[in-house]
């Protein structure tokens, strides 16, 4: 892994000239004295004003289209017996999608049942009250004659001839036991008649479907134990570095590991089973070893994939035979992230070693990748406008760490490559394109998954 602050070749993630120029330009939005002499270049040639992409960047993809890329991978996969829907048990399904339509298997409800606790009554009051009273999960209820009545629970069967179901609330006894209503009874009221929510064979929800935990409820309800889903792509991570702590606090050179800890429960969220986190040392025979025996569907590994003398993602994807689809990205942080086939239906997703270039790659290429595999709906894109100016890169896409304040994104200090400040108060990363973006401009929004509250959700 390349040490931070050391810069290894064009794929470095260190800062170069023209974008630290980008990202000082001083609050008046005048452009550089490079870009100035640029622009001046140009306009005296009568060529357009957007620079053109430096020869030595001429590999990198764009950002849009290297997350179309890792959806494309993932639509090629064909490893059937890994991809067949399975069928899981309710308590397991939580985050997986239905490769299967959910069907009514009954009525729902499957019997006319109260909505309140009351009274059950028959005709016109007032009615004389039974001795005996219906609760919910017992049998079938005796019938009721005009004028009478019978206490009722919530969910109890509606006993046959009944023609409303009084509230509590809304009637009174008096000295002779008889019931009296304080408000007009209208025949039906207050119960649920069998087949209200679906009749049997009804379709519930659609192949496609992410099981939430209101789809389990509702698969419960309609008598499910199991539902038949797409299972879950097995994900396995390579932490890459020697100079990596994995407790205590930093010292002689050494650094804590950020991305062992926070790329498992990210990955699950993104529809991943986290089989393994292994450390693995500098060292180009141990990464091979671990890349020609994981049987995940998805390898990811941090670090390494710049061009330095201890990056050794590269040479060893070249010494498998491995065929890169992705080799860096028109994208600031995270610009080395690669996306490469290891084999039919296995891939791997190269991040780079900073913490926030890392999540760069993870939203870029893993999380395409990992949502199609696991066939769950893209999410549709939105755009706010940006309360602050945000600066550009001259030539690549920036996400940056925003908070969302009523209908604005508010950008993050603390955004460089090395810092998870920033994206540890946020709730999105806004796409800033080329150039930058002024205050007002709108900006696409990449949502987190914890934004929503839905942490216990998301990363089950």
């Amino acid at each position: 892994m390349t040490p931070h602050g050391t810069r290894a070749g064009e794929d470095a993630e260190d800062l170069d000239v023209e974008e630290v120029l980008a990202l000082v330009n001083d609050s008046n939005g005048l452009p550089g004295p490079a870009e100035r002499g640029e622009t001046d270049r140009r306009r005296a040639s009568g060529r357009p004003d957007t620079p053109a992409r430096p020869d030595t960047r001429h590999h990198a993809t764009s950002w849009p289209e290297a997350r179309a890329t890792a959806e494309r991978a993932a639509r090629s996969t064909a490893r059937p017996a890994r991809r067949r829907p399975v069928s899981v048990p309710l308590e397991a399904a939580l985050g997986l999608t239905l490769a299967a339509p959910l069907d009514a298997l009954t009525d729902l409800p499957s019997f006319d049942t109260s909505a309140m606790d009351g009274w059950a009554v028959a005709g016109p009051a007032p009615w004389h009250v039974r001795d005996d009273g219906v609760l919910a999960g017992h049998a079938a209820p005796e019938p009721l004659t005009d004028g009478e009545a019978v206490r009722i629970a919530t969910g109890a069967r509606i006993p046959p001839d009944t023609t409303a179901v009084l509230r509590s609330e809304h009637g009174r006894t008096d000295d002779k036991g008889r019931l009296y209503a304080t408000r007009d009874v209208v025949t039906g009221q207050d119960i649920r008649p069998r087949g209200q929510e679906c009749r049997s064979g009804d379709q519930l929800l659609p192949v496609g479907t992410l099981v939430t935990p209101a789809v389990l409820g509702l698969a419960a309800a309609a008598g499910y134990d199991t539902v038949t889903a797409v299972p879950r792509p097995r994900a396995e991570v390579l932490v890459l570095g020697d100079e990596l702590l994995s407790e205590g606090r930093p010292h002689d050179g050494l650094i804590r590991d950020a991305l062992g800890p926070m790329l498992p429960p990210w990955l699950r969220a993104l529809g991943a089973e986290v089989t393994a986190v292994r450390r693995i040392r500098d060292d180009a025979d141990a990464l091979h070893r671990a890349l020609t025996t994981s049987d995940a569907d998805v390898v990811v590994t941090t670090g390494g994939t710049a061009a330095g003398p201890v990056d050794h993602v590269h040479p060893t994807l070249r010494r498998i035979g491995a065929e890169l689809l992705v080799d860096g990205v028109q994208v600031r942080p995270g610009h080395p992230m690669l996306l490469a086939r290891l084999t039919e239906g296995q891939h791997l997703v190269g991040l780079p070693g900073n913490p926030l270039a890392a999540v760069s790659g993870l939203l870029t290429l893993a999380e395409p990748l990992l949502r199609t595999l696991a066939a769950r709906p893209a999410p549709e894109p939105y755009t706010l406008p940006l309360r602050d100016a945000v600066h550009g890169h001259p030539y690549d896409t920036r996400l940056v760490p925003v908070v969302l304040r009523g209908d604005q994104a508010v950008p993050l200090h603390y955004n460089g490559p090395a810092m998870l400040r920033g994206i540890a108060a946020a709730d999105a990363l806004a796409v800033v394109t080329p150039g930058g973006a002024g205050a007002g401009q709108e900006a696409e929004l990449l949502d987190l998954p914890w934004a929503s509250g839905g942490i216990g959700v998301c990363f089950t």
